[in-house]
């Protein structure tokens, strides 16, 4: 064993150590930044996409309850690189054809307008298009159903142990 350098290894780690309060002074999750996956203009198609598929209407849809982080959180940290090839591929093209079809970005486009677009994706069994619509939708509504906005105050969500009742009545009919 050398002394020598282990004190060296000793000595930079604890300055490591001693700077690691001044390196991440004022972190938030905010401030991290969702995603270096996406840029600009594909997260706003994204979020467009949410919104499309969870609408705000007379209630809560999926852009109020930041259903759009959460996705753009969830492909960078939980899916393989096809799969996120994938999405932004089908963001583009939805963008593609959107200025084809409308003369219009996709996420200017209609509400109905956008619907066409993206169920125009389900054309074609087992294709990237259709995989990416189903994996949109699909955790589109899973990021809306376990946000904690709609949890608590749409499906009486109770944090657990839950309720106790200790003393209640009993009737065996034998």
């Amino acid at each position: 064993m050398n002394r020598r350098s282990s004190l060296k290894k000793l000595m930079m780690a604890s300055a490591g150590l001693v700077a690691l309060p001044a390196w991440a002074q004022g972190w938030e999750p905010e401030n991290v930044g969702a995603s270096s996956l996406f840029p600009f203009e594909e997260k706003e198609i994204l979020a467009a996409v949410a919104d499309t598929i969870i609408p705000s209407g007379d209630s809560i849809g999926a852009l109020s309850v930041g259903v759009e982080k959460f996705l753009m959180r969830l492909f960078v940290d939980c899916y393989e690189q096809k799969v996120q090839d994938n999405i932004k591929e089908q963001l583009n093209a939805l963008e593609k054809s959107a200025n084809e079809l409308h003369g219009q970005s996709f996420i200017h486009c209609s509400q109905t307008l956008r619907e066409s677009l993206l169920l125009a994706l389900l054309e074609v069994d087992d294709s990237p298009e259709s995989d990416f619509f189903n994996l949109m939708k699909g955790e589109t509504i899973r990021g809306f159903r376990t946000s904690r906005k709609v949890m608590m105050n749409h499906l009486d969500y109770v944090m657990a142990p839950g309720y106790y009742d200790g003393c209640v009545d009993v009737e065996l009919n034998i």
